[in-house]
């Protein structure tokens, strides 16, 4: 495993969005990748496995929280690189987006955005590398998915997030880790979410702020949705173990392109996926977990493949599984 410590934690500068990869593989294990903007070496073996997945929520027949019908686009010309003079992606930009919130561009034409760079405040690089552009708008680096324009996102090109995951050993009333009586390999558990807006468990991630450090959007996003940190009684122990855990090093196990529904041709979803474990069970294991912010329900899951989630989370779960020797 490859510890994350404060070094690579740089600024990243976004916007608020509504809600909150050519990678190189090697050939052999893994090697080091030093991405755009914050300089730490990642696992190329999980970036590559991303890279090389067709985005599928992506194209989802409906775009999320609209009556909108994606163009349908099948595997086979999902690349901007395959010829197709028949595509017809539905233009669609949600209204509160198109209002133009403080948290949200202006429309293209009415202002000239600098892409694959750091624009003023907003951080327009993607941790794919540099993606093209085409007549003025930013393309979809994982290519065509039936819709343009900035749907519920409020950036053009990527909309850039932090997803903690925390995860404990799930152990038995002796104290004793717990394993799978199949794969004989003692189980993760991992804070969960369930989202109010489509109903999907999910890690209790979130939109980096403008100047933000990404260890704090992890350790803010994690207390507002997953422990509802300002409405807890005792909050002098509750910053006390949230601090500890997220003041220990990190696994950052993804760093990159998110599969999200609410992704357009010219607007997307980027992540860094970062674990905090409590080995030993006595930093957040035992605190009462409330749902806050965008949360419907909180609870600590088994980290399992059968286990759906929200958009890429699954394959976040699946390297944590891999890196710490756990049933998956």
């Amino acid at each position: 495993m490859r510890p994350v410590i404060s070094s690579w934690l740089g600024p990243i500068h976004v916007a608020l969005t509504l809600f909150r990869l050519p990678y190189s593989v090697c050939s052999k294990g893994a090697c080091p990748i030093k991405s755009i903007s914050t300089g730490v070496s990642c696992s190329a073996a999980n970036l590559g496995a991303m890279s090389t997945r067709l985005h599928i929520k992506a194209r989802s027949p409906v775009y999320p929280g609209s009556d909108t019908p994606r163009f349908p686009v099948p595997d086979d010309k999902v690349s901007w690189e395959t010829e197709w003079p028949e595509y017809s992606p539905v233009k669609y930009t949600a209204p509160p987006v198109a209002a133009n919130p403080v948290w949200a561009d202006p429309d293209i034409g009415s202002f000239s955005p600098r892409f694959n760079a750091l624009d003023g405040s907003t951080d327009r690089r993607s941790h794919e590398g540099e993606y093209r552009v085409h007549d003025q708008r930013p393309l979809n680096p994982r290519g065509r998915t039936g819709v343009s324009g900035r749907g519920l996102l409020g950036k053009w090109g990527p909309n850039h997030a932090a997803d903690p995951i925390v995860t404990r050993w799930k152990m038995d009333e002796a104290g004793q880790r717990l394993t799978n009586s199949a794969s004989k390999l003692p189980i993760l558990q991992f804070v969960s979410i369930q989202r109010k807006d489509c109903g999907e468990w999910a890690i209790p991630g979130g939109m980096v702020d403008p100047g933000e450090l990404v260890s704090l959007t992890l350790q803010r996003e994690f207390s507002e949705e997953a422990l509802n940190s300002l409405e807890m009684p005792d909050k002098a122990e509750l910053h006390e173990r949230i601090t500890k855990l997220f003041s220990s090093p990190g696994l950052q196990v993804y760093k990159g392109y998110v599969d999200d529904p609410r992704n357009t041709d010219n607007a997307w979803m980027e992540t860094v996926a970062v674990n905090f474990h409590d080995d030993s069970g006595d930093s957040v294991s035992a605190l009462p977990l409330e749902a806050g912010d965008d949360a419907g329900h909180v609870s600590w899951i088994d980290v399992d493949s059968a286990q759906p989630l929200y958009a890429s989370h699954s394959h976040f779960l699946e390297m944590v599984a891999k890196e710490r020797h756990a049933h998956w």
